[in-house]
């Protein structure tokens, strides 16, 4: 754990694994996660002796909350200089929702670095519905209440099934936000502006030339996968995927599965 100056704000990050591994990959948060999200994704690599890169972006838990309006491109400045700072020349990378639009924007404007990208029930456009949750989203941060802020967005963003079946799991997590700081609200309603503003990079896709996995819930509400099919219809070297019984926060709900296919892509895409 430990913090990274950029010019003008601080980014906490953490490396895991092997520290001089030329063998790297970096996971992208989602919008309400922060680095520990990827628990679950993370051992697997680490005990391969992979390098393994995670980073709060601005505007989340543990890094700096300055005031927006930020862009896409102001995460992917973060992450690059993150990454020049611990040497990383080329790395996969592995994003979840909003990460996943830091992904492709990152391989948008910074190919030469990225050797791949899985990207993770994300879009590259909005429509109406996207639009009208992000409205409720901030209302719900106004409400102030960490616990209501999450139970009012759960339903989006967790299967049915999956809610039923783990309400302590999430009933923890809930009150682990509903003890941050007020802050933390106030970060995720400039996130979602972010995402409402500037996300709309489907006609950049054609740019992307790595090799991408594009990963999806197959009921998922939030980000449904129509909005996966455009990304990989809209890169060249992509492979595209539906999970079964799966809602949008793929990397807690389907872990194990989304493991098998992250590490065949990956590893294949290492060692061609």
């Amino acid at each position: 754990m430990a913090i990274f100056q950029t010019s003008d704000i601080n980014i906490y990050y953490e490396v895991k694994g092997k520290k001089d591994s030329v063998h790297c990959i970096a996971f992208l948060n989602g919008v309400m996660a922060s680095a520990s999200s990827w628990a679950l994704l993370t051992p697997l690599f680490i005990n391969m002796g992979w390098r393994v890169i995670l980073h709060d972006f601005r505007g989340q838990l543990n890094s700096d909350k300055p005031e927006g309006p930020y862009t896409f491109k102001d995460h992917v400045e973060d992450a690059k200089a993150l990454f020049e700072h611990l040497g990383v020349n080329k790395v996969h990378l592995v994003g979840t929702s909003y990460g996943g639009e830091v992904a492709m924007k990152f391989a948008i404007e910074y190919p030469e670095m990225v050797k791949s990208i899985t990207v993770i029930d994300s879009v590259s456009e909005l429509d109406t519905n996207l639009k009208d949750l992000v409205k409720t989203w901030k209302e719900l941060c106004d409400s102030g209440d960490g616990e209501t802020f999450f139970w009012g967005m759960a339903p989006a963003i967790y299967s049915s099934k999956f809610l039923n079946d783990n309400h302590d799991l999430l009933a923890h997590r809930a009150q682990a936000i509903k003890d941050n700081p007020g802050e933390y609200l106030e970060g995720q309603k400039i996130l979602y502006d972010t995402f409402h503003d500037d996300v709309y990079m489907t006609d950049q896709l054609d740019r992307i030339k790595c090799p991408a996995l594009i990963v999806c819930g197959e009921n998922d509400t939030l980000k449904p996968p129509k909005f996966s099919k455009i990304i990989a219809d809209n890169i060249a070297k992509s492979e595209y995927i539906i999970i079964p019984d799966c809602g949008h926060v793929v990397i807690f709900e389907k872990p194990k599965v989304l493991e098998s296919a992250l590490v065949g892509f990956i590893l294949k895409n290492e060692f061609p």
